[in-house]
């Protein structure tokens, strides 16, 4: 990412489809066509694991860092592959074109992969099945195992399953892997159809000189087939039940800091089994994405570690890590590391050192930069160096427009204008951040695609702090096209990031 370029944040989910959530399907061709039409390098999405009810079905808590999400599968494509029939998806309800019906796709999902994974048995192509099975095997057998298991126990959380099969007991495992066989059969059929239809999509997108930016949390969590199954990397008691959890201390932003509830890792144990989970997790996520962007990078570095039963953040340590020796691992273990360094917030000495260390960019955001009267601010377009990645704002953000309009104080506003030089409004607001970034030092530059749309807080994709409605914003079926592309793309040679 040292060669300047730009791109557009737009998680699957909130794309366009006939069927109430965006997948895999001809939605996501046709927004790559409109990057490569936009002269866009980049194409930047959330983590793509499986979502969870339980946590209001965020990207960023999944009960497995390997597994990809279901709900991504197109049902589109399956009928291409004659794996489900137009008759199937008639009794489909009518969604919502403008939000994701969580509870409503889990249930019709269901009885539309149970109809294709019964016609794959029949028709399939058992040999690419076999093959994604043995080359995967590492992370696919205990991921299909966990998630025929949460069905079995009614999706108890692992802890409290029967201490044999929460202990992991080799016999009592053997038992189940033979009654649960259909169902670990489908759950593997299904990781093997998202990952074939992923892998013809981002083929599609680099023959159009569009690249991939995943996105990783560092954290996993505690109901995770991971910990699970890899109890001894993580701070766990005797009942396998976290005595510490992850968090951020006070700032800021929150006087009580944020509890997040993620196990922690022990980062002596990482260090003595040379880092493999880790390793293999990087592996992973490098063969589905070109670059990627790690959620809370400052974490490598050092981590503050709260007890298990506190309400708030506030009563947590600082507790160091492993980074140089990790990442100097990593450097050794791959040729290239294109990583993101999520690095926003009150950020030490130590871990720029790291991140400097090693050469990853990190985060700007521009709607952080007018809450201060402070000519140097780090988020001002002025300051950036060029190994960096800008945003107007991340999918965690207001949007810009809703941020004016609803969040800008009276002295935000006026320091804005005075960078800028003149009074804007809340029709153009978004128009000066994207010309801002384009047009600053920084080596990289990502719009979320709806500022690039100019769309209000109504658009926004998570408010922090809360538990229900995130993650469920979606693009209009013509929103695609209400910017024009050549505008975008006129934009970007101007600013100089079009190779």
């Amino acid at each position: 990412m040292r060669e300047r370029g730009s791109g557009v944040l737009l998680h699957i989910t909130s794309l366009a489809s006939p069927y109430g959530i965006g997948d895999l399907g001809p939605a996501s061709y046709a927004f790559a066509d409109f990057l490569a039409a936009a002269k866009q390098k980049y194409w930047q999405i959330l983590p793509v694991n499986p979502t969870d009810s339980v946590f209001d079905n965020s990207p960023y808590h999944s009960y497995s860092a390997f597994a990809a999400n279901p709900l991504l599968i197109s049902l589109e494509l399956l009928i291409q592959e004659g794996l489900l029939m137009p008759k199937d998806l008639e009794s489909l309800p009518d969604f919502p074109e403008e939000r994701v019906d969580f509870d409503g796709i889990i249930l019709s999902r269901k009885k539309n992969f149970d109809v294709a994974y019964e016609r794959f048995k029949k028709t399939g192509e058992m040999e690419d099945f076999e093959k994604f099975c043995a080359e995967n095997a590492f992370w696919l057998e205990e991921h299909a195992l966990f998630a025929a298991l949460k069905s079995r126990f009614r999706n108890k959380v692992w802890s409290e399953w029967p201490s044999g099969i929460r202990d992991r007991e080799s016999g009592a495992l053997r038992i189940l892997r033979s009654e649960l066989h259909e169902e670990i059969a489908k759950a593997k059929f299904l990781q093997h159809v998202f990952y074939r239809q992923w892998n013809r999509l981002r083929d599609y997108c680099n023959r159009k000189g569009v690249l991939i930016l995943g996105d990783i949390p560092i954290y996993v969590v505690h109901d995770s087939v991971d910990v699970w199954a890899h109890p001894e990397l993580f701070k766990l008691g005797p009942n396998r039940e976290p005595f510490v959890v992850a968090g951020v201390p006070p700032d800021y932003f929150s006087k009580t800091g944020q509890l997040w509830g993620n196990p922690l890792y022990r980062w002596d144990e990482l260090k003595r089994t040379g880092y493999g989970w880790w390793i293999q997790r990087l592996e992973r996520n490098l063969k589905l994405f070109d670059v990627v962007r790690i959620d809370h990078f400052r974490g490598f570095v050092g981590y503050w570690e709260v007890p298990s039963g506190e309400t708030t953040a506030v009563n947590g340590t600082w507790v160091k890590a492993e980074a140089m020796d990790f990442f100097g691992r990593l450097n050794q273990r791959f040729s290239t590391l294109p990583i993101v360094a999520e690095d926003l917030g009150t950020i030490t000495p130590d871990v720029e050192e790291v991140r400097e260390r090693f050469g990853f960019p990190g985060m700007k955001v521009l709607l952080f930069a007018f809450g201060d009267d402070n000519p140097d601010h780090p988020y001002l377009p002025h300051t950036f160096k060029k190994n960096c990645v800008v945003y107007t704002g991340t999918h965690d953000n207001n949007t810009v427009k809703g941020w004016f309009t609803t969040e800008a104080k009276t002295q935000d506003k006026t320091r804005l204008f005075r960078y800028l030089g003149h009074r804007i409004t809340e029709q153009d607001v978004h128009r000066e951040f994207i010309e801002m970034g384009m047009k600053s030092a920084a080596d990289t530059f990502i719009v979320p695609m709806q500022d690039l749309l100019g769309l209000g807080e109504e658009a926004r994709m998570n408010l922090p702090g809360t538990k229900i409605g995130n993650w469920r914003w979606r693009l209009l079926p013509d929103q695609l096209f209400s910017h024009e592309a050549g505008k975008f793309a006129e934009l970007t040679e101007l600013s100089d990031r079009v190779e």
